[in-house]
């Protein structure tokens, strides 16, 4: 294993996992339905990331999406459906139901990047995600219940993210900017019809703006970049921080103070996470 290129990825996927925990404060905070903060959110990432991408040239970056053929397509379409189906499981279902369900991506990208790609997962990745999830369902309660159709989206988000992983692994040529661009494009102009995005409050519309620039233009293009250094099982345990950092940012901006079981749980995910990349950085000095 490349170490450089190992530590790249943690830090990306580390700070794609910190823009997209606030996905939690901005649905508190923008008073909108889900349809119309879609509408508005893939739109600003969209132009977020078209604003970056003369600066930040990706080589043939069409030809290589088109020489991808119904890969390169799956991979914007599901992409666009993943963040799709994450805001509104949280509008279907409890916090909390997403939260555990999304738990279980390192064990679905590690078994579907052992099937695709033929990686085993290390055992210290799935000992720790498994400590992870454990941590997780501490932090929400083991006896958390939501809505079924909310369970269902949430499971189709862990899924796509799973596949994203898998896809970003095993086609590491794949141009991130234009494949975020599209997919923020698709997932906001989708939503538009459904939603009422020109009766958006200017507080809403600006805080809306912020979101899709931090979800897509920030978020998606690091959690990609990320994805093609490391094992998908690593990715997406790397990614589960993302649930005890939501409910800093609320106490952060909103002061609610967490409980008990949140500080020990996110404690649990956070321990698990760092003890995973010790045990591997650990491996690749005794290799060295």
């Amino acid at each position: 294993m490349n170490r450089a290129s190992h530590r790249t990825g943690v830090l990306y996927v580390t700070g794609s996992a910190v823009a997209w925990s606030l996905g939690g404060l901005f649905t508190r905070l923008i008073h909108v339905d889900s349809w119309t903060l879609l509408a508005w959110r893939g739109i600003f990432g969209a132009a977020g990331l078209a604003a970056v991408m003369p600066f930040l040239p990706e080589k043939r970056a069409w030809r290589t999406l088109r020489g991808m053929g119904w890969v390169g397509l799956l991979f914007v379409v599901q992409s666009a459906a993943g963040m799709t189906f994450y805001l509104t499981a949280l509008r279907h279902t409890t916090v909390a139901n997403v939260a555990v369900i999304y738990a279980t991506a390192p064990f679905l990208a590690g078994a579907i990047g052992w099937w695709v790609l033929r990686e085993k997962p290390a055992a210290s990745a799935v000992i720790a995600s498994a400590t992870a999830l454990g941590g997780v369902a501490v932090m929400v309660g083991f006896g958390a219940r939501g809505g079924l159709q909310g369970d269902a989206l949430a499971l189709a988000m862990t899924a796509t993210m799973a596949v994203t992983v898998v896809v970003a692994r095993r086609f590491p040529d794949v141009p991130i900017l234009l494949t975020a661009c599209l997919s923020s494009l698709l997932s906001g102009l989708a939503s538009w019809p459904l939603g009422a995005p020109l009766a958006i409050s200017s507080h809403d519309l600006w805080l809306a703006a912020l979101f899709g620039l931090l979800n897509f233009a920030v978020g998606l293009p690091l959690f990609t970049f990320g994805a093609r250094r490391l094992p998908p099982i690593e990715t997406a345990l790397i990614g589960a921080i993302d649930a005890p950092l939501a409910p800093f940012w609320v106490w952060l901006a909103l002061r609610e103070t967490p409980g008990p079981a949140t500080l020990v749980g996110g404690a649990v995910v956070f321990a698990a996470v760092a003890l995973h990349l010790f045990m591997v950085e650990r491996r690749s000095i005794l290799c060295a």
